[in-house]
């Protein structure tokens, strides 16, 4: 699962909760689900959960646990590796090893992390870290990028 932070999962939270109440509703939940390829039944998503909508704290534990569960891993190095392999394939959509601006552009979008207005351009975002000038990001690149973007 991709790497968060939480000022990402703020405003996925933001953008699920339609009618501004606080709460994202277990529909909510399952469509940000579906998008990132994680797909339960809500009675099984409820069963899950324990309840029907979930405030910001409960939503960033159960995002915690969904990552655990797709990463068990036994060093924190290796953790990290393979969580970074792991979002490496969520956004290299037709699995040829590197990342292009459309695929960023998909991948952001399904997370609610892009819109047209946002005034961001993924073909600006690919060229700051491709270091070897081919238009896209291998997985070394996209490390770099990811491990550059926590600190």
């Amino acid at each position: 699962m991709c790497p968060l932070k939480t000022s990402d999962l703020q405003r996925i939270f933001r953008e699920l909760d339609k009618n501004g109440d606080g709460f994202v509703s277990l529909e909510e939940l399952n469509w940000l689900l579906e998008r990132i390829h994680v797909h339960y039944s809500l009675k099984e998503l409820e069963s899950l959960v324990g309840k029907r909508s979930l405030d910001f704290t409960e939503f960033l534990l159960f995002w915690d646990s969904i990552s655990n569960i797709n990463g068990k891993h036994e060093k924190e190095d290796s953790d990290e590796e393979a969580d970074l392999v792991n979002a490496f394939n969520v956004f290299d959509l037709n699995g040829d090893g590197f990342i292009s601006s459309e695929e960023l552009q998909s991948v952001l979008s399904r997370l609610g992390l892009w819109n047209d207005k946002s005034g961001k351009d993924c073909k600006s975002m690919i060229c700051m870290y491709d270091t070897n000038l081919d238009g896209v990001l291998d997985f070394e690149e996209f490390k770099n990028m990811m491990l550059h973007t926590e600190s």
